[in-house]
């Protein structure tokens, strides 16, 4: 890697933690309580090690393929380092059983379906000597209905968690919605928020609400995200490539 680019990375990094630093301030909170996810999806592993190296630990991949070839090259670059790897985007039923094997967390599970996948696929790993733990995951929300986004209506929202809940191989660990591209952010995270707080109520356990991204986080901060998801901002633009 070039020293330009470790620069920049560093550069990047230090500017994101001040944005996420200043929302906490404006907002009343501890910068400890928002966590970054940086969002490493098309970047190559190289870059990932020196994330690591500036301090960053959890890391985000929406290609299950990619992912899967990434953990094992930033494993070999960086070996004493503990990395966390979450999956964030669409995930297709008969790809769970290649993402149980290295994700510490799924971030969108927003079907019955899916759930019942990773969940046969943690237990079959479990029985074969891989995982011995249950995977973590959050339920995606929507905030407008599309289908097209991913995610689960309002009403859709606790049939599901309740369904995750009762899975062996899987835990509830909160949720995460992305606010709809020409949305009012202050409407679409207030509408996350009062969400993320019913399911809350219900299952105490789902604690994590993973929302905001790049270009919103400062919204999410205002409106109690605990994770922000940081791509562009982060790592910079990056080509659009198909699944």
């Amino acid at each position: 890697m070039s020293a330009e680019r470790r620069d920049e990375l560093a550069r990047r990094l230090a500017a994101v933690r001040e944005r996420i630093a200043a929302a906490c301030a404006a907002a009343g909170r501890d910068p400890a309580s928002v966590e970054m996810l940086a969002v490493t999806k098309t970047v190559p592993a190289e870059d990932v090690a020196v994330l690591l190296d500036l301090g960053l630990t959890a890391f985000a991949e929406n290609r299950v393929q990619e992912a899967g070839a990434k953990v094992e090259a930033v494993a070999g670059l960086r070996p004493d380092a503990h990395p966390r790897w979450h999956f964030v985007g669409s995930l297709q039923r008969n790809k769970a059983r290649a993402v149980v094997r290295w994700a510490d967390r799924v971030e969108s599970v927003d079907s019955v379906r899916l759930a019942d996948a990773l969940d046969a696929a943690v237990r079959r790993d479990q029985e074969t000597g891989g995982r011995t733990d249950r995977l973590p995951v959050l339920v995606q929300f929507s905030v407008d209905g599309d289908p097209q986004r991913g995610g689960v209506p309002r009403d859709g929202l606790g049939p599901l968690a309740e369904h995750v809940a009762s899975c062996a191989g899987l835990q509830l660990a909160g949720m995460m919605a992305v606010a709809p591209l020409g949305a009012d952010p202050d409407v679409a995270f207030g509408a996350i928020a009062a969400a993320a707080a019913r399911l809350r109520a219900e299952f105490p356990q789902a604690t994590v609400l993973s929302a905001g991204m790049s270009g919103d986080l400062e919204v999410a901060i205002r409106h109690g995200s605990g994770v922000v998801r940081v791509g562009t901002a982060l790592v910079g633009d990056r080509p659009l490539t198909s699944r």
